[in-house]
């Protein structure tokens, strides 16, 4: 998967795809214009992928919610929908961005995220995360996950093996989690088992 700048398929991407099989893109802000331009940059980078005989790319995007939406939605936040603790809001959540997002022609969605919060000084999860509580975080991104999934896009759980008990920004630094096994087995890991367990990607 690659990035590119600007609102086309560059001749560095064009050459990717075509020379080497460039199998999927991620899209930036630095790509996205409006919703027209977004959907004939994704047209035009599936139409590559077809001349270079490939299957279709996987095309992705964050698409979170709240803070992290490349595509302007409005939806709320990952941690507005935790303090509902209804799935049923999760699931409304997920489908209406999988509609969005295969709209535009986006068919992966980094998202959502699977952190448990329980690090106030955490610079970057915060809102992001469902809650402080590992069974909600599972129950809520699972139903987000599969309201995507519904509506024919891939959802991709992150971060792997967990970002919410850190003190440092993953764009910025290497965030360490100090915990032994048994802590990541009781509290990090419980969502990512829980989806994976879902049979969910």
């Amino acid at each position: 998967m690659a990035d590119f700048d600007g609102p086309e398929p560059t001749p560095w991407l064009r050459q990717l795809v075509a020379a080497h099989g460039l199998g999927g893109v991620i899209l930036f802000r630095k790509n996205l214009q409006r919703p027209a331009q977004v959907a004939g940059l994704c047209a035009a980078l599936q139409a590559l992928a077809a001349r270079a005989g490939l299957p279709p790319l996987l095309i992705a995007i964050d698409q979170e919610g709240g803070p992290v939406e490349r595509l302007p939605v409005g939806l709320p936040s990952a941690m507005a929908l935790g303090a509902t603790g209804d799935p049923d809001l999760a699931l409304a959540a997920g489908r209406l961005t999988g509609r969005v997002l295969r709209a535009a022609g986006v068919n992966v969605d980094f998202a959502p995220v699977l952190d448990v919060n329980t690090n106030p000084r955490n610079p970057v999860i915060g809102i992001r995360a469902y809650g402080d509580d590992p069974a909600l975080v599972a129950r809520l991104a699972g139903a987000f996950a599969r309201g995507l999934l519904a509506e024919g896009v891939v959802p991709t759980g992150k971060h792997f093996p967990g970002h919410g008990d850190t003190d440092v920004d993953s764009h910025e630094g290497l965030p360490v989690i100090p915990h032994p096994q048994d802590r990541l087995e009781a509290v990090e890991f419980v969502p990512f088992r829980a989806l994976v367990a879902e049979g969910l990607p």
